[in-house]
């Protein structure tokens, strides 16, 4: 699976404001902004990023996806 695939499959599941991938192929890792975290815990926000990936969590097409997920007051208040 390649980062843009990957990218367009978590957007087609939830409203993302900005979506950053890295990985070779199995392992990824994100940043992931949406207003749908609003009043979310970590875990709860993972899951729901999991969520959009269905059974490709299960087959091994993504391996191993490591993120970092923001409410967008949240992403605004990180230094860049």
């Amino acid at each position: 699976m390649t980062a843009d695939e990957l990218k367009s499959i978590i957007a087609a599941g939830l409203a993302c404001e900005h979506i950053a991938l890295e990985g070779d192929g199995r392992h990824w890792y994100a940043t992931i902004v949406s207003a749908e975290f609003e009043g979310k815990r970590p875990i709860a926000r993972h899951q729901r990023v999991y969520k959009t990936l269905g059974e490709k969590m299960h087959t091994d097409e993504v391996h191993a996806l490591s993120m970092k997920t923001f409410t967008p007051a949240e992403w605004a208040n990180q230094p860049r």
